[in-house]
């Protein structure tokens, strides 16, 4: 492994255990056992290491979201699996934990920004699934970036907030049947 990916992999664990404010260059360089001075050959401060951490993060959840995909499934099934899995990243991934944890206790702005544009990262990911389903044909045109909007935003508040505000998680099951039933009956040709 190269010094690069090393520095990557502590300041991934520092960012994890600490959160981005508490999280300083003499602890990415203690646990990737370098000096300071070799970080700053790579990286010249701690929001270009951050960033870096959040863009390879960001390509973990696209390629753990392909996996899920089912070679010639219909775009709701895939769609489905997709954003479960995005949701499940988003719920699993210590970084990405951290850094929600982060932003509703400190508020910190770097993070604030980190998660919005990781949200916008989901969107247009998912904006490109519909204009692929678009294209094949398994899908009426529309607004693709609004759609996608929609999608993650009601899969977010289904899977995560429902069960803040009520007294039981819904199923994947009823899930499923409610976007079916609404959003995908009218997208779907």
């Amino acid at each position: 492994m190269d010094r690069r990916q090393e520095i990557l992999l502590a300041a991934e664990k520092s960012f994890s255990l600490f959160g981005y404010k508490a999280t300083t260059m003499d602890q990415v360089a203690k646990i990737a056992n370098v000096g300071k001075g070799t970080i700053y050959t790579f990286f010249s401060n701690k929001e270009e290491l951050f960033h870096a951490i959040v863009r390879q993060m960001i390509e973990e959840m696209r390629r753990v979201s392909d996996e899920c995909s089912i070679e010639g499934a219909s775009f709701e099934v895939n769609a489905h699996a997709r954003l479960m899995q995005l949701l499940k990243f988003r719920e699993t991934h210590q970084l990405y934990i951290k850094l929600i944890e982060e932003e509703k206790e400190l508020r910190t702005p770097m993070v604030s920004e980190v998660l919005a544009s990781i949200e916008q990262e989901i969107i247009e990911f998912v904006r490109q699934k519909i204009e692929r389903g678009i294209a094949k044909g398994e899908l009426k045109p529309c607004n693709s970036e609004l759609v996608a909007y929609l999608l993650f935003k009601s899969y977010l508040a289904l899977v995560i907030d429902w069960g803040k505000t009520h007294d039981h998680q819904l199923t994947e099951e009823e899930i499923v049947q409610l976007l079916s039933d609404t959003i995908f009956s009218s997208l779907l040709v």
